[in-house]
């Protein structure tokens, strides 16, 4: 039934081919049997991971987001260092660069797409407990702060936005509810 829907690839090309970003420009063949242009950006992935303390205290970094020029706070994330890397690596990986910590249990949340309308990048959202402490080694061009700040008040701080960024606000929600459910189940932890 949803086949009118669908766009086909008629013939692609690089725009711009850089380090992160990949341009292209393909032109489709519409529903309609029209032609249409769509510059897309190509990503490899990325994985996020949000680290929770049996107290209730999650892990937030910030860092300076040059395209915003705003300090954000974010849950650790990455990208995948190509397309065919376990989502499940990367986010063991940036939850070590970034925080300094490692996890006796990472499980996902879910994945989602950033930016359907210009690029085909997903994200693969985790959350970590059984955490040990170790010491953060950012890559050289990475400059972060590391914050501890119970699961609640990171709730108050998405709905007040003092946090929006995407991943890390679904992360949140989705770890709260996740608790919070829990809670109801076994008469355990509390947000």
């Amino acid at each position: 039934m949803d086949e009118e829907l669908i766009e086909t690839k008629v013939k692609s090309e690089t725009i711009y081919d850089g380090v992160l970003l990949h341009v292209r420009r393909d032109t489709v063949k519409l529903p309609n049997g029209n032609e249409a242009k769509r510059e897309w950006i190509k990503h490899p992935g990325a994985s996020s991971v949000i680290p929770i303390f049996p107290d209730g205290q999650i892990i937030l970094v910030k860092q300076y987001r040059y395209p915003i020029e705003k300090i954000t706070l974010e849950v650790p994330a990455g990208k995948l260092d190509s397309p065919d890397e376990d989502p499940l690596e990367c986010a063991v990986r940036e939850l070590s660069e970034e925080t300094g910590y490692t996890s006796g249990n990472i499980y996902k949340l879910t994945t989602i797409a950033t930016t359907v309308g210009f690029s085909n990048e997903m994200i693969h959202l985790y959350a970590a407990e059984d955490l040990q402490e170790g010491k953060q080694h950012t890559d050289e061009d990475e400059f972060i702060n590391v914050i501890k700040v119970p699961l609640s008040e990171a709730m108050r701080m998405v709905e007040d936005g003092r946090i929006i960024d995407a991943k890390s606000i679904i992360s949140i929600l989705m770890l709260a509810e996740r608790k919070k459910a829990w809670r109801n189940n076994e008469g355990g932890w509390r947000i």
